[in-house]
């Protein structure tokens, strides 16, 4: 298997197969499909317990990882895939869902605890790292008296729909400019706080 020499590692978290597909936890894989529509990555390789796309985003060589575990085991498709490549983990992006956010709202940090996210948490785990940069995406707590579990693990209401899809689409944006510069630059105009995104990602493309 030939090493491609990838720049960048974006690995979206969430559940594979169409019973999980338009879930909260699925936010991850929603990001990437959302970048594979803008920029060229041809058809997914499977490897690392992962589908994986790579191609270029700009100068810069990038893989789009969609960890086929389950999301509580993630960390053995990032821990596979960094080893290979033998990536620095400040090279890896994971993007995720976050209840501890209202719906819509992005979050990025350069490192740090999980915060209860068992995804999350299973790739420091595997790393043996907290220094991983990640971007969260709120989808809002759980209704009182709902389980969490069910609740990640079910559909956007059709009020959420709408600024969910809109979340997504700046979820993207954030991830282009994280390529381009880096996760400092994705806090400073992405996180609460900071100020609007752009409109148009490196492409062209409006978002």
């Amino acid at each position: 298997m030939e090493k491609q020499p990838c720049a960048r590692f974006v690995i979206g978290l969430g559940n594979p197969g169409r019973r999980y597909s338009k879930t909260r936890h699925n936010v991850g894989f929603m990001v990437l499909q959302v970048l594979r529509r803008r920029w060229d990555f041809g058809r997914a390789k499977s490897k690392f317990h992962a589908r994986v796309w790579t191609g270029r985003m700009g100068q810069a060589w990038v893989a789009l990882v969609a960890a086929q575990t389950y999301m509580n085991r993630s960390g053995l498709a990032v821990g596979e895939l960094a080893g290979f490549y033998k990536a620095d983990p400040s090279s890896l992006l994971v993007v995720m869902d976050d209840t501890a956010l209202p719906a819509g709202r992005l979050r990025a940090r350069a490192s740090g605890s999980a915060g209860g996210h068992k995804g999350l948490a299973d790739i420091l785990a595997a790393l043996g790292t907290e220094a991983v940069p990640r971007l969260r995406v709120g989808v809002a707590a759980p209704p009182p008296g709902t389980n969490g579990a069910e609740y990640v693990l079910s559909e956007f209401d059709r009020q959420q729909e709408t600024l969910m899809a809109e979340a997504i689409e700046r979820a993207a944006d954030a991830v282009e400019e994280w390529v381009r510069g880096g996760i400092n630059r994705v806090m400073n105009r992405y996180n609460p706080g900071s100020q609007p995104a752009a409109q148009l990602g490196e492409n062209g493309k409006s978002s």
